[in-house]
């Protein structure tokens, strides 16, 4: 399940678990395009209990994609305790998408 973040201290950095942050928007193409795939990864039963995953409006919440240096979308960030631990900028497929947040979660 895909949560839509509002308030990064309650849903990102008291997390239990690391989480994984899509900043997107409306306008942007490459983001429609990760969108479907983002949703699919989030749903894999491998990674339950193991990553959280969410999604940030850039356009809804300015604020927090500024605090995170969001300059460029679509952009992926795993969070850990509210750190951040990788960064993904630009569209990608599902195999790297999955690859990145395997590296991610390694560290």
């Amino acid at each position: 399940m895909v949560k839509e973040i509002a308030d990064f201290e309650k849903d990102v950095a008291r997390s239990g678990v690391p989480v994984v942050v899509d900043f997107w928007a409306e306008w942007c193409g490459p983001c429609k395009l990760l969108g479907p795939v983002f949703d699919k990864v989030a749903g894999d039963k491998a990674l339950a209990g193991k990553v959280a995953f969410g999604k940030v409006n850039v356009d809804e919440h300015a604020e927090l994609a500024q605090n995170a240096g969001v300059l460029n979308i679509p952009c992926v960030i795993l969070f850990d305790k509210g750190e951040e631990v990788g960064r993904m900028v630009g569209f990608s497929g599902e195999a790297a998408l999955r690859a990145q947040i395997d590296g991610w979660l390694k560290r």
